[in-house]
């Protein structure tokens, strides 16, 4: 079976397998079908897109195909990610498409499916739809294309816009905010949205040409925004992804606060307010043994999920956590949405700087980052590490001189031959020893 779907949808280089033209039109039909047999009914499916040159077509292959087997197309035009998620449920669509490659360079391009409930489709409709596209044969009438409707787009983003202000005062009158828009789908949305708060909005990189989304801007580039607080005087801001789904900030003195900081700025300002009910908070497994300390100072769990939104999302489900996230900024409130939204991350956020009182770089306070060392080794074979004697009496003994104030991840990668060895502690000299003592033992054993 042929695997298209991965953590994120599919992603890859538009107009070559699997987002050439045919095969886009592939998937809609087959999206369409499966949610016509769902159902029972013919289905209404609404798309959006970020600035990419290639979203047009894209979008049309897409709504030709799901149009082709039936279902009824409306498109909300340039939004951000959680905007399609949230439009899905608030309009009664059946389904909500999104075309974009996130972070990912312009010339790539990707499509992930929401139901309304936020969720991505599961599994089995992925590898359904995988199945689709390899028994495909040519089909008549393949090439008739229809018009995408976009007639909706503005009230889809009035009534987003409205959505993420819907909770009141964020406090922002009179706070200068400076805004990345990586050229994105943010670049027409995120500005309004704060100056409608009241905000002195200083937004750059909110000029796309379909071509220059992420290109040394956004949250991926991180040096950008820094110069500009520094240079407009900003008391805070924000920088996000081609979608707009994940969110990084950078402090009134230049200083980075990634998503580990945002979770813990989040939390604490949550037990306050007793809207941390669960005393949980999502993360993965890389986020930093400091959060997790520092959360732990204040009887708050942390509980670690595989690397991946969708992974953060099905443990804050599991769990009942109000908050889950990942170091790249990527941070979900499920009572509000099941998807990452950069914009409302970011209002949190601010808003519980501005109650604080304090500055935005002492709203970190209490959480330390620790150092963190990761070495790559070579290896012949992936085999379980716990089945070779070696490696597991050294993982043992470096957890024990570690306990209480570091940790240790092994995990091999997943498309290359090698282990990985990452450890977090107090002491940078010690930690660099225990991981490459532990390096050498994996390379003789698996060398």
């Amino acid at each position: 079976m042929t695997k298209l779907f991965g953590t994120d949808g599919i992603r890859g280089e538009a107009g070559v397998f699997p987002l050439d033209p045919r095969t886009v039109f592939l998937i809609g039909r087959s999206l369409a079908t499966k949610m016509s047999e769902k159902l029972g009914r013919t289905p209404r499916f609404v798309t959006g897109r970020d600035t990419r040159e290639s979203g047009g077509w894209i979008e049309e292959e897409m709504h030709a195909g799901a149009a082709s087997a039936g279902a009824a197309c409306e498109s909300a035009g340039i939004i951000t990610t959680p905007g399609v998620a949230f439009i899905t449920q608030e309009f009664g669509f059946d389904l909500g498409v999104v075309i974009s490659a996130s972070h990912n360079p312009f010339y790539d391009n990707g499509i992930k499916a929401f139901l309304p409930s936020g969720q991505k489709i599961d599994e089995e409709m992925e590898r359904a739809i995988e199945a689709d596209i390899v028994a495909a044969h040519d089909i008549e009438g393949e090439q008739a294309r229809s018009r995408v409707n976009g007639s909706a787009e503005g009230d889809f983003r009035r009534a987003y816009l409205a959505h993420l202000t819907e909770n009141g005062d964020f406090g922002l009158a009179g706070q200068r905010v400076a805004v990345d828009c990586a050229h994105g789908a943010a670049s027409n949305l995120a500005p309004h949205l704060f100056s409608s708060l009241g905000a002195e909005v200083i937004a750059f990189n909110d000029r796309p040409n379909g071509r220059n989304i992420n290109d040394d801007c956004g949250s991926l580039h991180l040096d950008k925004l820094q110069a500009k607080v520094l240079e407009t005087k900003a008391d805070l801001g924000v920088a996000f992804d081609g979608d707009a789904d994940r969110a990084l900030f950078v402090d009134e003195t230049g200083a980075i606060v990634d998503g580990d900081a945002t979770l813990w700025i989040m939390a604490k300002a949550m037990k306050a307010k007793g809207e941390l009910r669960s005393g949980k908070v999502i993360a993965t497994v890389m986020s930093n043994i400091g959060l997790e300390l520092a959360l732990k100072s204040l009887d708050i769990e942390l509980v670690r999920a595989s690397v991946g939104d969708k992974y953060v999302l099905e443990e804050l489900l599991r769990s009942g956590s109000e908050i889950g996230g990942e170091q790249s900024g990527h941070i979900i409130f499920p009572q509000n949405s099941l998807v990452g939204d950069g914009m409302m991350t970011a209002l949190r956020v601010f808003k519980a700087v501005v109650e604080s009182g304090r500055p935005f770089s002492e709203a970190v306070d209490g959480f330390k980052r620790y150092p963190q060392i990761l070495v790559n080794v070579k290896v012949g074979e992936k085999r379980p590490f716990d089945d070779v004697g070696a490696i597991r009496k050294a993982s043992a003994e470096t957890e024990k001189i570690l306990a209480g104030s570091g940790r240790l991840l092994l995990r091999y990668s997943g498309t290359e031959n090698l282990a990985r060895v990452m450890i977090e502690g107090k002491d940078q000299e010690q930690i660099e020893a225990l991981a490459n003592g532990l390096a050498e033992t994996i390379k003789a054993a698996l060398a």
